[in-house]
């Protein structure tokens, strides 16, 4: 038997996140699960905050499988070569994205921020920023450009 108490279950509380991580102007990341701090090889694992209007450039996040649960607010993807696939999730709703998918996340609504939760299949904050155009409109005194940012 190991010894379960030091190698076992890892709890990481609310205030205990870590903010560390790679931002996107608009977007709030906070790491919970990453190996220094529970010993995942594997996965990763936190939470991200949208806030009302704000939206990514088309990327991509190479072999890494990724899946959000959204807590509160809508959220809208954008997918495909042109970013021409769209759909929306609210609470409660999962959303799955496979690996190399361009793709384009942003916050539906301009009143309220999107909160969820994101695990990653793995540890690295790898991300591709892809020279696609949106066909969804900037919002109105929305900054030009993509806003996905590289990881530091």
């Amino acid at each position: 038997m190991g010894d379960w108490k030091e190698s076992g279950i890892r709890i990481v509380r609310a205030g205990e996140l870590d903010t560390n991580t790679p931002q996107t102007p608009g977007m709030s990341r906070a790491a919970a699960i990453t190996h220094a701090r529970t010993g995942a090889n594997k996965l990763w694992a936190g939470t991200v905050t949208v806030q009302p209007a704000a939206r990514t450039g088309a990327h991509h996040h190479g072999e890494l499988e990724t899946v959000l649960y959204i807590v509160r607010g809508r959220a809208r993807f954008r997918w495909g070569d042109h970013l021409e696939f769209v759909e929306e999730a609210g609470p409660g709703d999962f959303i799955y994205v496979p690996p190399f998918v361009p793709h384009q996340e942003m916050n539906a609504r301009p009143d309220e921020p999107v909160e969820a939760v994101v695990v990653r299949s793995g540890q690295e904050p790898i991300v591709v920023n892809l020279d696609i155009e949106s066909p969804e409109p900037a919002p109105p005194g929305a900054e030009p450009g993509p806003f996905h940012s590289k990881p530091r």
